[in-house]
């Protein structure tokens, strides 16, 4: 398997689409195009794609975040995926530690993460915990 880690371009955005949608958030190149260009002009965001033979098969998007109630800053992962097809061959390991080194060049504190709270979303819970990260709070979320 040649897999390389890699920062996404513009050129991702049918891949990324098609990854979101593979997370359950069905996701069209256009609405795809549209969000990626924002979050590609913000320098607090990076997002990596993973590539096998020239296939997007993952990808990872975090931002880079100041807190109110510390003066340690952090980095919050708000999108990972890998196809289906592509799991448990350690894709999910590279790029979280992408992002990990990526965290402390920004001289981050720590690297946090949400994960519904879906039978699901189990698997990904177990390889969550299985890198080292913590169930720490609950999420909520309202619509407006």
């Amino acid at each position: 398997m040649n897999l390389i880690i890699r920062p996404a371009t513009l050129q991702d955005v049918v891949a990324l689409g098609q990854l979101m949608s593979e997370l359950g958030y069905p996701t069209s190149s256009e609405e795809m195009t549209e969000r990626f260009k924002k979050i590609y002009a913000h320098p607090d965001y990076y997002t990596l794609v993973a590539e096998v033979d020239d296939q997007v098969v993952g990808m990872i998007g975090a931002v880079f975040a100041h807190r109110y109630e510390s003066n340690d800053d952090y980095v919050r992962i708000v999108a990972m995926v890998v196809r289906s097809t592509h799991r448990g061959l350690g894709i999910g390991k590279k790029l979280l530690s992408a992002v990990e080194q990526w965290a402390k060049k920004k001289e981050a504190r720590a690297i946090v993460l949400n994960s519904g709270n879906r039978e699901e979303r189990e698997p990904a819970h177990r390889f969550y915990t299985g890198q080292g990260f913590k169930p720490r709070s609950t999420g909520y979320s309202k619509s407006i």
